[in-house]
């Protein structure tokens, strides 16, 4: 096999750009990255990086300089690794995670997995207020009332979703997690706490009780899992063995929820009241200028992986007041990047940045940017800007009529609108439509004026080879019908919360929600890779279609656990041949998503055919086919 690559001048390379081996902290990869954990980024590192030939993209995301290479990134690990023994360093321990990125990680594991849930319920919720409109004496039924209290229930009950998803992400157990969390949302609690309200004074031991209640609350419940995933550990390693499963779950139990009520309780929730105080206030006092604001600078808040954050205001806002005007703004702002992106599509000539562009702009529509922002804006850089701007202008129009959110919107988008209505400020709605409209149209047509540098004939001409494991012959290419290789749920690419893999940096394809542990090849083909960690495997088909399939998002961190490769290396394999089993149940219980890409890693040399973009799929139905 002819290697046509220099991956140790590529590591080389990569080396150089960061700083150099005294710059590295410590080094690792998983199937696709080369990730660096460096001491201090360089200033013109990303970008230097990301020119390389061989590199597909650069992210820095929770503390890691990401370098995506692709399905060779073993040879470049491995290069790398001479390279840096040669020099007298070798990788040591990690350094620790700054405060900020934390944060950011804590606030992403923990509201990313629901917020499909809540965003369900607030669609219901925004329907619910439609037809309320329409018919007044619907209300008064009893279908209302029970879809009205189903709409409610997931903020009713958010202690209990923090609960299970902070559990997975601060490694905890999480049955006692969940009930720590329930005893805050007790009918009893809510009771005492109505009484303490009323002017009674009730003691726990010699402590003074809180008025405070924590239905839909959202940092007390997530303060209360990290302070349990502490003392947890530790009462586990005090108490015998033979004990400990009973004993554990009690001393926790009282101890850490009369913590909560006492002490973490009432400092988390003022502290979020005190936030939301904070912008209430700017928005009482200029409201076009909190507009504003928030309507520009809310899509550069989700490119720093920030956005979770606000969710504890928002939250404070929908449960003191009612209503929120951050949402209100939030959702043209989203508006705006969706209307950049849809600006593309009708402005390039390139046909693969046009597919990508409708591709993004769909999923846009439904409140999920990053696939629009990291494939197509703010790659193009001026489509981003334009939809900062529109989607500021736009919320400053809606903040003249006032306009306000009157159901809480999990993924703020053009279908979230209708959160916008109130039977008591007819204003609002209009004015959120006054300032979508306003969004989209001046941001398409700046985009149109402004432009951008548009690879125009950029599919038609490209000759730079991708990065393959041998040398394929220049002849036809042959159409190959790729099998699902998994049984599971069908998802879009773009959908999945994995920029590099939404944005479709490491090629096109189709993701899939395993039902069961079992991975078998899509097709005939040889086994390219099989790096060490065994979550995922590359393949080779015969017509030099090169596969990836990624078992689940940043398992590369259980090195192997959980995971029995069935081939190895080199083995060839017919369509169906099983090729890796892992653990569904132990992997998902340490927090980790099983969304399974299947990717064509050089899909810019073949035409994908899709057979099938969401629902169930058996294993061995047909996927793709590749021409």
């Amino acid at each position: 096999m002819a290697v046509i690559r220099d991956y140790n001048k590529l590591a080389g390379d990569i080396l150089r750009e960061v700083g150099g081996e005294e710059n590295i902290n410590s080094f690792s990869r998983c199937a696709t990255r080369l990730r660096l954990v460096l001491n201090d980024t360089p200033a013109d590192a990303k970008r230097q990086v990301q020119a390389l030939p061989g590199v597909i993209a650069v992210v820095e995301s929770g503390g890691q300089f990401q370098v995506v290479i692709g399905t060779h990134v073993a040879d470049v690990f491995n290069a790398m690794s001479g390279l840096v023994k040669e020099t007298g360093t070798a990788p040591v321990s990690q350094k620790k995670t700054s405060w900020l990125d934390a944060v950011i990680a804590t606030m992403s594991a923990v509201f990313a997995p629901i917020v499909y849930i809540l965003a369900a319920a607030g669609i219901l919720q925004g329907l619910l207020i439609v037809l309320g409109l329409i018919d007044a004496d619907i209300k008064t039924t009893g279908t209302f009332a029970v879809l009205n209290f189903m709409s409610w229930t997931p903020f009713a009950f958010l202690p209990v979703f923090i609960a299970i998803t902070a559990a997975r992400h601060f490694k905890c157990n999480p049955f006692i997690a969940v009930l720590c969390c329930c005893a805050l949302i007790s009918p009893d609690w809510a009771a005492l706490a109505g009484r303490i309200a009323g002017g009674e004074s009730i003691n726990f031991l010699f402590f003074p009780l809180s008025k405070t209640v924590y239905t839909s609350s959202v940092l007390p419940p997530l303060f209360l899992v990290w302070a349990l995933s502490w003392f947890e550990r530790r009462v586990e390693k005090w108490m015998p063995e033979v004990v400990s499963p009973l004993f554990t779950p009690l001393i926790c139990f009282v101890v850490i929820v009369p913590l909560t009520l006492i002490v973490i309780g009432p400092i988390t929730t003022w502290a979020a009241m005190g936030v939301a105080n904070g912008y209430n206030a700017l928005f009482h006092a200029a409201p076009a200028v909190a507009a504003a604001v928030i309507g520009g600078v809310w899509q550069i808040i989700v490119i720093f992986g920030v956005h979770w954050g606000i969710t504890p205001v928002i939250m404070a806002n929908f449960d003191t007041q009612g209503y929120d005007s951050f949402q209100a703004y939030q959702t043209i702002a989203v508006i705006g990047q969706m209307a950049a992106v849809f600006g593309v599509f009708l402005k390039t000539r390139n046909t693969q940045l046009k597919a990508t562009s409708m591709s993004a702009g769909i999923t846009a529509i439904f409140g999920i940017t990053e696939p629009a922002i990291y494939g197509v804006t703010l790659r193009y850089k001026k489509p981003f800007i334009c939809g900062c701007i529109g989607g500021a202008v736009g919320a400053v129009v809606a903040s003249l009529f006032g306009s306000l959110y009157y159901a809480y919107a999990a993924l703020p988008g053009l279908f979230t609108l209708v959160n916008a209505i109130s039977p008591d400020a007819p204003m609002s709605f209009i004015g959120e439509l006054a300032g979508a409209g306003t969004a989209i149209v001046l941001t398409i047509v700046m985009v149109q004026f402004v432009g951008f540098e548009d690879p125009a004939n950029e599919v038609e001409t490209k000759t730079v080879e991708p990065v393959k494991a041998q040398a394929t012959p220049n002849v036809a290419v042959a159409s190959v019908e790729m099998l699902s290789p998994l049984k599971g749920e069908v998802i879009a690419l773009e959908s999945v919360p994995d920029e590099a893999f939404a944005g479709k940096a490491l090629g096109d394809g189709i993701a899939i929600k395993p039902f069961e542990g079992r991975v078998v090849a899509p097709c005939d083909a040889t086994v390219a890779t099989l790096i060490d960690s065994h979550h995922a495997i590359g393949l080779l088909c015969d017509n030099g279609a090169e596969l990836l399939i990624h078992v689940g998002l940043n398992t590369v961190n259980l090195q192997g656990q959980h995971f029995r490769p069935l081939v190895k290396e080199g083995d060839v394999v017919k369509a169906g041949t099983p090729l890796l089993e892992f653990d569904k149940a132990s992997i998902e219980s340490e927090g980790y998503d099983l969304i399974t890409p299947v990717l064509v890693v050089n899909s810019e040399d073949f035409t994908l055919t899709k057979h099938q973009l969401a629902g169930a799929i058996g294993m061995g139905a047909p996927l793709m086919s590749l021409a």
